[in-house]
C-alpha cells in the first residue's frame, strides 16, 4: 500500500489533485481564447499598458479607465501557480467592468523560483499601493479598491484582503473586497505535492502565507469554485468558508459545470451571479475615514 502524505492521498494522488494541466489536456485551447480575447480587448479599449509600480521587470500593470471620474477600481490578479502566465492573458475580462463604470487594472508581479512566494505577495501588496497613490491622476477613488484574482491569484486576493495596511501607513481598509476564483487557501498540501520543488515551501512558510490560518478581517470576500474541478479545490473553498465563517462576510458560489481554466469567464459575464454580487460591492458607496 502506498503511504499517505497528506489526508487520504499517497503522492500519486496528491499530485493529481493539483495537476491541473493534465486534468484538463486542452487547456491550450484556453490559454489560446484568453490571448485573442485580450488582444482584441486591448485593440478597442483606451488604457495604459505596462505601467510600473516597481523596479522589477515584472512590476507592472496595465490599467483601463471607466468612462467617468472618481470611479472605482477593480485590481485583477493572475493565476499560474505563482509561476507561470501573465497580466495580458486576462485584459479580456476588462470591457464589462469599464461599461460598467470601474476602472480595471491587470497586475503582472515577479514568478517563483526567482522570487518567493513571501515576495510576490510583498509585490502585490505594492501594486495596490502604487493604485492607492495614483487613483486621482488615474480618474478612480482611493477609497474604492477591491482586488480579484484566479487560482494562485484568489490565494493571493485573499492575503490582500487580509493584509494590515496600518503596518504599511496606509488606510486599513484599502482593500475593500476580495474576490477568488478557484483559489488555494492551504498552502500545505502544494508544499506536499510536485510543485515545490519550484515554490520551496516550507511548513512554516507555508502555513504563514494560507488564508485559513489567518483570521477574517470582516470585509466581503466572494469564493466561487468550478463543480467540474478537483476534490482538492471544491474543499479549499469549504475549509476557508469554513475557517471565516464567523466573520460573516464570506459568500461562496458554485460554478456549475466549469473547469479550472473556464472559471475566471465568470467575472467576464455580467449575468453571472459572481459578477453581479461583485459588481454591487464595488459600485456601492462606502465609508471611511479621510485618506
Amino acid at each position: 500500500m502506498a503511504k499517505l502524505v497528506y489526508r487520504d492521498y499517497d503522492q500519486t494522488g496528491l499530485d493529481a489533485q493539483y495537476n491541473l494541466r493534465a486534468l484538463v489536456p486542452e487547456h491550450p485551447q484556453y490559454f489560446q481564447r484568453w490571448a485573442e480575447a485580450s488582444a482584441e480587448a486591448a485593440e478597442v479599449l483606451e488604457g495604459h499598458l505596462d505601467l510600473d509600480y516597481g523596479d522589477h521587470p515584472k512590476q507592472k500593470l496595465d490599467y483601463f479607465p471607466a468612462p467617468i471620474n472618481a470611479a472605482p477600481t477593480l485590481a485583477f490578479i493572475h493565476g499560474g501557480y505563482w509561476q507561470a502566465l501573465d497580466k495580458s492573458d486576462f485584459r479580456y475580462l476588462a470591457p464589462p467592468w469599464i461599461e460598467r463604470g470601474v476602472n480595471f487594472a491587470s497586475i503582472n508581479y515577479p514568478l517563483a523560483p526567482e522570487a518567493t512566494i513571501p515576495e510576490i505577495v510583498e509585490s502585490c501588496c505594492s501594486a495596490l499601493i502604487w493604485l492607492w497613490h495614483n487613483a486621482n491622476e488615474l480618474g478612480g477613488e482611493r477609497s474604492r479598491i477591491a482586488v480579484a484574482g484566479h487560482s494562485a491569484g484568489g490565494h493571493l486576493a485573499t492575503l490582500l484582503l487580509t493584509t494590515d495596511w496600518q503596518n504599511w501607513n496606509f488606510p486599513a481598509d484599502l482593500v475593500q473586497a476580495a474576490c477568488s476564483i478557484s483559489g488555494v487557501y492551504d498552502l500545505e498540501p502544494i508544499r506536499l505535492s510536485y510543485q515545490n520543488p519550484i515554490l520551496k515551501l516550507d511548513a512554516v512558510s507555508a502555513r504563514a502565507a494560507s488564508p485559513v490560518h489567518l483570521p477574517p478581517t470582516g470585509k466581503p470576500l466572494l469564493l466561487a469554485v468550478g463543480t467540474a474541478e478537483t476534490a482538492e479545490f471544491l474543499r479549499q473553498q469549504e475549509e476557508l468558508a469554513k475557517a471565516w465563517a464567523a466573520s460573516g462576510a464570506v459568500e461562496c458560489y458554485l460554478l456549475e459545470g466549469f473547469n479550472h481554466y473556464q472559471t475566471p469567464d465568470c467575472l467576464a459575464d455580467p449575468k453571472t451571479r459572481v459578477f453581479a454580487r461583485l459588481e454591487s460591492l464595488i459600485t456601492s458607496p462606502v465609508n471611511r475615514t479621510a485618506s
